[in-house]
This record gives structure tokens, C-alpha cells and sequence, in this order.
């Protein structure tokens, strides 16, 4: 089903309605990420690439690919024109109207392929269950899930990043894969990783899936793997893909001997386990239970609170630490967590195919084990699951109420990033407004299966409110405020770790139980 004819007039009003809204933010709170970028358009505008990755005169320094650094020097071609002021590498901090005008226009102008990444995926939805009216059509729900997605808002727009644009590359590739269109998909996510290099999380998924699918053209009668059917030719136009993109992003630094500069700036292991904020995944859940238990044991006499490390986890420090109670965690201890926890995922891609709904299913599982287990996770890598979910959730019941619980969660995890005054109100009437809708069109969408979340659930969620009037209202009246300035934070972290790791199990039980037939069909 395409989005196109009269379809293409909704879409397009959606488009300008969000796009609008986008430029109605412009004023808000921006965080340090905006003086990030602008310390990257000045350095990639004025240094030869040879001194890109170890100029350190800002202490954001460049960590992203080389992809997004050469985006950056051509963003800063166009902001001469705007602010000369703010491409000076001194200049730190620098945050000119002409400036913050020039920065937030080119996120809402990038977006664009975000916006046909979104119209490309509405082509690939299921369209067996259409809705009498135009908003209860599935390509509808998700066109306004993806383009109005609440954490995307605020990320890109208020907090302030370019995410918009590198999900529409991940969802341009996706929706390439559905449309078996497998080397464009494939060339998509290998330019992808050398824009921004988190996006390896899901790596296993695009590599399982077209080895499977892709370079093994045949399946014998029982659904196993014809290994006679395997393709050298398109094994090697994959290989070649990857080899010419490496080569045009990583050459250049190779040639000049920096290579071990560039990866030492992309994966920099000594910023600890946990970012300022804790990411709302296990690693937050153990250290609430270390934090517990060193509490009780100073309280009963266990531990000498001598020999308690001063360093605290809760303190907005960015920086290696040691656990006071439980084992200390290292980097290769996530990797090994990590890797555990998405092999049954990419086992069932492999064992039991299910076509591109399938390596959706895997993509998102590989995404939401990296959040769960990975080192230094940021709590708006969520939007690394939650974007992809919205094409199941149009699909299936069973979907549509794991991404309410693990949507709504991860939205209310991300109020931590706008702190100021101002944006209170706007951040929880967007995200009001984006859950009551979600809430709403699909439980429209599926008013024949029944309720999408169980009493559990519904009561789970419900609990956000009293969370957020007493983090937002009730904590700064009482005298805590000044002596524990952490406890907002490290309730809103462990109450939103809790849903979303039920959410993570709750998906994965359902891709591991669902039967061979119920795959067929899909398939």
C-alpha cells in the first residue's frame, strides 16, 4: 500500500504540521550538545582533516566517524554566512541568535530525509486491516507515530542533536530490505555506521539477515537452509560494499597513520559505565541495589564508611567508578552481557527466517539488548528501539502493547534532559499529546482484539504521574532537596528501568514462543 494519491496530501500536511512545530522550538532550552556541534563546525572549518581528531581546545572534543565530521564542514560552508563568529574554535560556548537560528534550522532542514525515510516506511506496512476513516488506517497511525515520535522532538529540537537524519538512513535501510531492495539497504546502513557509531548495536541483525536471506537464494521444503544455494557474486558485492564505504570514510586517516587516534576518540572506555544520568537499563537497577546495600550495611555497622569510595554515581560525573558493595564492572564484562543477550535473536533470524518482519523483530531486540547491557549507554539511545517498534506496533495487538509500555517508559525516562523551568509545561503537554494519541489510534486500529496492556501494566504506567508531580513538585519543597539532589533522578532512572526491562523480556519471550506457523504465514 502506497502513500501516495490522496495519501500524499495527509502525509504531507503531517510533514508541515511537525515541521512547524519544529521551528516553533527554535527559542527553547538548547544543552551542551548545541556548543558540541558548534565546536565541530569550527573545528572541521578551519583545521586540515589531519588535525581533526586530535584538536582538544573545547573539551568536546570530535568523537563521531568521519562521515559526520565531513557533514559538519559542509554545515559550516553554509553558517559562515549566518554567524563568522561562531566557526572560531575559541570561541567557546558561543551561542549568538544568529547562531542558535542557524543550528536549530539545520536539524529541521536534515530532517527532511527523515521525512521520506517515514513515507518509505508507511509503503511497507501491512494494509489488511483498513480502517474506515483515514486515521484508522495502520500507514496512517504510523506516519503520525514516527513524524510527531515525542522523544525525537525534544531530543533533536529542545535538548538539541541531529538524530533525525541518521534515523532516516536506519529506516530508509529497512524499508529498502522490505522492498527487497537488499544492496541499497545494505549500503544505507554501512554509510550509517560511519555517520554515527552506536548504530553497530544492530549490526548483527543486518548481518544475519542478508547472509540468510540475501546470499542464500533458496530454502528446502521444510524451511532449513539450502547451503548449495549460496551466491559468491552477491556475497561480494556485499563485501565490496562495505570495503568502498570503510575506504572512502577511514582511508584518508589510515594513509596519514591515525586510525588508532580515530577509534580511541570513537570509543572512549575510561567515561565510565553509566552517563551523568543513568540510562533507565540493568546496569541502573544494579547500581540502585549497590547503592542499597552499602546504605544498610553503614546503618547496620556492616561496612566502614571510611572505606567507601567518595566518588559518587549520582553526583552528574562522567567518570570511572567503583562499586562499593557488588563487583565492579568492566567494559569487556557489558560486551559479554551484551552479546549474550541478543544471540537468541539472531538464532531465531538464522533457525526459524520470518522474512524482513523478522529481521525488524531482531533489529529491535539487538538495539534494546545494547541498551540494557552496553557501557556507557545515553538514556536517548531508547529511540534506537522505539522508532523501529512503531512498524511492528501498526502490525499486531501483541506488539502494539509491548511499544505503549516500552514507548511511554522510555518517553518519561527522557524528561531528566529538559530541566529548566520553561520547557516543564512543554515537554509534558508534547508528551501528553503523543501518548494519548498512541493509546488511542491503536487501540482504534485493534478494537477487536482486546485490551493491548493487562492490569499489571495499566497500573505500571498510571504510576508516571505521581512520579513526575513528586519529582518535579513535591522534591524541591521538601529540605532533601539540598542534601540528596541525586533522588529525582535516580527514581525516574530505576522506576523507568523496571518498564522497560519488562518490556525487553516481554518481547523477547514473545519472538522466542511465537509458533512455526504463525512465521509461515508472516513469511
Amino acid at each position: 500500500m502506497a502513500a501516495g494519491g490522496s495519501g500524499g496530501r495527509w502525509f504531507l500536511a503531517l510533514a508541515l504540521g511537525v515541521s512547524l512545530l519544529k521551528c516553533l522550538l527554535i527559542p527553547t532550552y538548547h544543552s551542551t550538545d548545541f556548543e558540541v556541534h558548534r565546536n565541530w563546525l569550527a573545528i572541521t572549518h578551519n583545521l586540515p582533516v589531519s588535525q581533526w581528531y586530535y584538536e582538544a581546545t573545547s573539551e568536546w572534543t570530535l568523537d563521531y566517524p568521519p562521515f559526520f565530521a565531513w557533514f559538519e564542514y559542509a554545515l559550516s560552508h553554509v553558517a559562515k554566512y549566518f554567524d563568522q563568529e561562531m566557526l572560531v574554535i575559541q570561541n567557546l560556548n558561543y551561542s549568538s541568535h544568529a547562531t542558535v537560528f542557524f543550528q536549530r534550522l539545520s536539524v529541521i532542514f536534515t530532517d527532511i530525509l527523515f521525512v521520506y525515510a517515514a513515507h518509505e516506511c508507511c509503503r511497507c506496512v501491512n494494509g489488511k486491516r483498513p480502517g474506515k476513516e483515514l486515521l484508522e488506517k495502520p500507514m496512517f497511525v504510523l506516519a503520525v507515530l514516527l513524524l510527531w515520535n515525542f522523544g525525537l522532538l525534544i531530543v533533536d529540537h529542545i535538548h538539541f542533536q541531529y538524530n533525525g537524519f541518521l534515523f532516516g538512513l536506519m529506516l530508509l535501510s529497512v524499508a529498502r530490505l522490505f522492498q527487497k531492495r537488499h544492496l541499497e539497504g545494505a549500503l544505507l546502513f554501512a554509510v550509517l555506521l560511519h555517520f554515527k557509531h552506536i548504530y553497530i548495536y544492530v549490526a548483527p541483525a543486518y548481518c544475519v539477515y542478508l547472509l540468510r536471506s540475501y546470499c542464500f537464494t533458496a530454502n528446502k521444503a521444510d524451511g532449513s537452509l539450502e547451503w548449495s544455494s549460496f551466491s559468491f557474486l552477491r556475497i561480494t558485492l556485499l563485501g565490496l560494499i562495505v570495503c568502498l564505504i570503510s575506504a572512502l570514510s577511514l582511508g584518508p586517516f589510515a594513509v596519514l597513520g591515525q586510525l588508532p587516534q580515530v577509534i580511541s576518540r570513537l570509543f572512549p572506555f575510561k567515561r565510565g559505565l553509566c552517563h551523568a544520568y543513568w540510562a533507565p537499563n540493568f546496569w541502573a537497577l544494579y547500581n540502585a541495589v549497590d547503592k542499597t546495600l552499602a546504605v544498610v550495611g553503614i546503618k547496620y555497622k556492616f561496612l566502614d564508611p571510611e572505606k567507601i569510595p567518595k566518588a559518587s554515581m549520582t553526583g552528574g560525573l562522567v567518570q570511572e567508578f567503583q562499586h562499593t558493595v557488588l563487583p565492579s564492572v568492566t567494559p569487556l564484562a557489558t560486551l559479554i552481557f551484551t552479546f549474550i543477550s541478543i544471540l537468541p535473536s539472531v538464532f531465531c533470524l538464522w533457525f526459524k527466517p520470518q522474512g524482513p518482519r523478522g529481521f525488524l523483530q531482531c533489529l529491535i531486540l539487538c538495539a534494546l539488548s545494547s541498551f540494557m547491557f552496553g557501557w556507557h549507554v545515553h538514556e536517548k539511545a531508547i529511540l534506537l528501539t522505539i522508532l523501529p517498534l512503531s512498524l511492528l506496533s501498526v502490525e499486531s495487538p501483541k506488539h502494539a502493547g509491548i511499544y505503549l509500555t516500552l514507548t511511554t517508559t522510555g518517553h518519561f525516562s527522557l524528561f531528566p534532559l529538559l530541566f529548566t523551568p520553561p520547557e516543564i509545561t512543554t515537554k509534558i503537554l508534547l508528551m501528553l499529546l503523543f501518548t494519548v494519541y498512541s493509546f488511542s489510534s491503536l487501540r482504534a486500529l485493534f478494537r477487536k482484539e482486546g485490551p493491548l496492556l493487562n492490569w499489571l501494566e495499566t497500573i505500571y504506567l498510571i504510576e508516571l504521574v505521581p512520579l513526575e508531580i513528586f519529582c518535579e513538585i513535591v522534591f524541591p519543597l521538601t529540605p532533601w532537596k539540598l542534601k540528596f539532589p541525586f533522588i529525582p533522578l535516580l527514581l525516574t532512572s530505576v522506576y523507568c528501568a523496571l518498564g522497560i526491562t519488562y518490556a525487553w523480556l516481554k518481547l523477547y519471550v514473545s519472538v522466542l514462543t511465537e509458533s512455526v506457523t504463525v512465521r509461515q504465514k508472516a513469511e
